[in-house]
């Protein structure tokens, strides 16, 4: 043996998360069980493994190459799912992308990911079309639907059906599949931005298979014969594992619903498909109760899941108590692809976080790095296997949220001696009142446990001194009555008087992001522009 060979590096295993998520389609008996299901019509395991192939065939013969990125600003449904799948496959970048965004705003995130492929639900078209003028990396467009949809002089526009038929007369799945390693890049998700302008978070086909075998396997304990329904979409990191991840690996079913949620949609939608597993926001579920959603509609789901933002106590109790469905309230994000921590089924602790989920370590750390000692409240950074990379060329920005092997979350937490984490806030949105902190989610809790009251955000503005004070911005549940004086009583009684609001201004709805997530920035706005009112 010589010097040269013996130090020849070894390659990396080959691995590939489509591949790993539609195994379940090769197994005996398997293959025609119901993969997804819902308005966009039923497709088994063996009929989305073919759809993905012929997805990833039509676009190599378009010239997407690996590691390239295709924009996905779709409805969820099969062909979204497949299409997904169908660009992990070739080894290509799928991106995923709010269907709330305005064209100015997918033409930005267009241009930031150098899109070369632009697939879209002919819903969105409206949006798609002027989006193409500030993206000129995109070179082809598949629509679903029949809007045919205008496109800048070099831009190809093709229908679905013509991407699809490309790849079926090549015989399916590139014949040469992409061997993509477990580092390789499998998925873009951008932020919210809730705190900002949105950052593509990068994701390695390694992080798929870690939130499936760790939150999916050892928390949500889902089962071959479970029913995935998720009111957060495929664009969103919790969806995603939600209804495309944590059910196939699991040889289950998504229901993919392609419509904005209501409460009398989703509410159909629990009595046509009868969902063992439901996922929400607290928002929402917020809204569900304030609907009296029929108690029958939830007679299906086994258990309830609830991310994107801590779920207050009061609120966890009311749905449980109504709907006899135990609600495991949990945090992850963009970065993390899927959610770190969590409360256990059967072991649930209404008002916390509950644990960290099996692969992650948490730490709660002071403002000098040091770890804080349980009840001391300090910002919370998780490391595990599922973190992304970095953000798309944000190098700043990378530095200051990814560091080493720890992701800092940008939430403040205190942990109890038991493990138990509950979250007091994003960390900017911690104020002082009295120079002593206040934590907008205990004084929003509070609030809720108000039977009149059906949402409550809480942030600071600055009195006649400039000094920054609670103030509530509150939803009433339909058909009641409460005025400002009585809720700011009501939470003098449950807080230190420093800790209550001293504004309490009634709204009729509170902003939330696309993801269901609470624009605590413009809860800010919509209060100083009440207070200012005269």
């Amino acid at each position: 043996m010589t010097a040269e060979t013996a130090t020849a590096p070894v390659p990396p295993e080959t691995f590939n998360a489509c591949d790993y998520l539609l195994r379940a389609a090769s197994e005996p008996g398997a293959a025609g069980r119901t993969a997804l299901t819902g308005p966009g019509g039923d497709l088994d395991y063996a009929g989305l493994a073919r759809l993905a192939g012929d997805i990833a065939a039509g676009l190599e013969r378009w010239g997407l190459r690996a590691e390239e990125r295709v924009v996905l600003f779709m409805a969820d449904g099969p062909l979204m799912a497949a299409a997904i799948l169908g660009a992990m496959r070739l080894g290509a970048v799928p991106v995923p992308v709010s269907t709330m965004l305005t064209g100015t705003e997918l033409g930005a995130l267009l241009a930031d990911a150098r899109a070369r492929v632009l697939l879209v639900s002919d819903r969105f078209a409206a949006a798609a079309e002027p989006a193409l003028t500030h993206a000129p990396r995109v070179r082809r467009v598949a629509v679903e639907g029949e809007t045919k949809l205008r496109a800048p002089a070099g831009v190809l526009v093709g229908s679905f059906e013509e991407l699809v038929g490309e790849g079926r007369a090549q015989g399916g799945a590139p014949a040469e599949p992409y061997a993509t390693s477990g580092d390789s890049s499998a998925l873009w998700l951008y932020t919210s931005g809730t705190t900002g302008r949105p950052k593509g978070a990068m994701h390695r086909h390694a992080n798929i298979r870690h939130v499936v075998e760790t939150y999916g396997r050892q928390v949500l304990g889902i089962r071959p014969d479970d029913r995935c329904y998720s009111v957060a979409k495929l664009f969103f990191a919790y969806g995603i594992g939600n209804s495309l991840f944590f059910p196939l690996a699991a040889g289950a079913t998504a229901v993919l619903d392609p419509d904005r949620p209501t409460p009398a949609s989703v509410a159909r939608r629990l009595a046509e498909y009868r969902p063992t597993l439901f996922f929400a926001v607290p928002t929402f579920y917020a809204a569900i109760l304030n609907a009296e959603v029929p108690v029958e509609a939830f007679a299906s789901v086994r258990l309830a899941v609830s991310a994107g933002e801590p779920l207050p106590a009061e609120l966890c109790r009311r749905f449980t108590a109504r709907y006899g469905v135990e609600i495991i309230d949990g945090i992850g994000s963009t970065e993390c692809l899927h959610i770190f921590l969590s409360n256990r089924p059967g072991a649930v602790r209404p008002g916390t976080t509950g644990t960290a989920v099996p692969g992650y370590e948490l730490r709660v750390v002071d403002a000098d790095g040091a770890d804080a000692p349980p009840g001391t409240p300090g910002s919370l950074l998780v490391k595990g296997e599922s973190i992304a990379t970095g953000y798309w060329c944000r190098t700043e920005t990378t530095r200051q949220v990814f560091q080493g092997e720890w992701l800092r979350t940008g939430d403040t937490y205190v942990v109890d001696e038991d493990g138990y984490y509950t979250c007091l806030g994003r960390t900017g949105d911690m104020l002082k009142a009295g120079g002593i902190w206040v934590s907008p989610a205990e004084v929003e809790g509070r609030l809720l446990e108000h039977p009149a009251v059906a949402m409550a955000a809480v942030v600071g503005l600055p009195d006649a001194d400039g000094l920054d004070k609670p103030v509530a911005c509150v939803v009433l549940k339909e058909g009641s009555a409460a005025d400002p004086a009585e809720l700011i009583a009501f939470c003098r009684a449950g807080l230190a008087s420093f800790k209550r609001p001293r504004e309490v201004l009634i709204v009729d709805a509170l902003p939330t992001t696309p993801t269901g997530k609470l624009r605590r920035f413009a809860v800010r706005e919509i209060a100083s522009t009440l207070l200012a009112a005269p």
